[in-house]
């Protein structure tokens, strides 16, 4: 009986130590900073030349209220996961596809696990992209997070527009640079959707989880790119990567809680 005793203890301990380092690996190279973890960095394609994965969505699997975003492998497609369920974009000829599985890859990716929100009326004198950045920040200092520090938020209504993209590899087998980088979107416009969007704000990751180049910061304004945005259509099948909104009436800005 202790033999078996014995056994079975090694057995369990065996099984346990899989499942810590299944955890483990899915987190291998990710760091975590204020309220978000993130692996992978923006900047990095342009050294290397590729836009290598980093990361398997489906080591994320099972994680509850996960919030992330990032584009796939290979520049091809956006990567867009709304409290644990993933919308995948890709440009296919002249349409694009929109996949909600985990099986795929990302050459960056930025992620938060929250449960409880906080609303926050926006007020119509916020209009644009730049008015938003300077609401959430404002709002998040009100509420008592470190914005110092990343934070994620969620914005949720009907904008009147926003101009969005999906990345499609456009390089032609040569390695990335910026210019062949931004060659590589497809842009689409939305207009007076409902949809759920995704934020995460920081003052210091630029080219790491946030863009560098933001179009709707004019060059030369002196103010630098301080979020990323990703949406999420409640009405089609549009998703991607945010590059200018125009709100509408009545959204709602949530931000997390502890």
């Amino acid at each position: 009986m202790k033999k078996r005793s014995v056994a079975t203890g090694f057995a369990v301990t065996a099984v346990i130590a899989m499942v810590v380092a299944t955890a483990y690996a899915a987190i291998v190279g990710s760091k975590k900073e204020g309220l978000v973890e993130y692996v992978g960095a923006q900047k990095d394609i342009f050294v290397s030349g590729k836009a290598s994965s980093v990361v398997s969505l489906e080591d994320l699997a099972g994680q509850r209220g996960l919030y992330a975003i990032g584009p796939i492998d290979g520049l091809d497609g956006e990567i867009t996961i709304f409290d644990s369920k993933p919308y995948i974009t890709q440009v296919r000829d002249a349409d694009y596809s929109l996949d909600t599985t985990l099986k795929h890859g990302a050459f960056f990716l930025v992620w938060s696990e929250q449960t409880k929100w906080r609303d926050v009326p926006v007020p119509a004198t916020v209009k644009g992209y730049v008015d938003l950045q300077q609401f959430v920040k404002a709002e998040a200092q009100t509420a008592g997070i470190d914005v110092a520090k990343p934070f994620p938020f969620l914005l949720a209504g009907t904008p009147a527009e926003i101009k969005w993209h999906i990345n499609v590899d456009r390089t032609e087998g040569k390695p990335i640079t910026n210019e062949l980088f931004v060659k590589s979107k497809q842009p689409f416009v939305t207009k007076n959707e409902a949809v759920d969007i995704i934020g995460f704000y920081s003052e210091s990751h630029s080219g790491v989880f946030l863009s560098q180049y933001a179009p709707a910061i004019k060059e030369g304004s002196g103010m630098k790119n301080a979020i990323h945005l990703h949406h999420v259509s409640r009405t089609s099948k549009a998703s991607g990567h945010i590059d200018d909104i125009a709100l509408g009436e009545n959204m709602v800005l949530r931000l997390p809680t502890p």
